[in-house]
């Protein structure tokens, strides 16, 4: 699932079927925008495979796909998970 504000990008991995957050990332306290995405979507695909998690579900959260969600999405396929 993702979040955005105004400051920041969110991404959490969520297991539905337990109701529980599995992995989460933010850039709260780091590089902002498009860089900022990228980084939060590679550190949520690194926390994934950690976990043994290849396979996900994106869930934009009703955002449009470009700028921040498009790279962060991106950067995650890049670091190995699958949609």
């Amino acid at each position: 699932m993702i979040f955005k504000s105004n400051k920041a990008i969110y991404a959490q991995l969520v297991d539905d079927s337990q109701g529980k957050i599995l992995a989460s990332s933010s850039n709260l306290k780091g590089t902002s925008g498009i860089e900022g995405a990228k980084l939060v979507g590679k550190e949520i695909a690194e926390k994934a495979i950690k976990l043994k998690i290849d396979v996900i579900s994106f869930d934009r959260n009703g955002y449009p796909y470009h700028g921040q969600i498009q790279a962060l999405a991106d950067s995650a396929r890049e670091s190995g998970l699958k949609f």
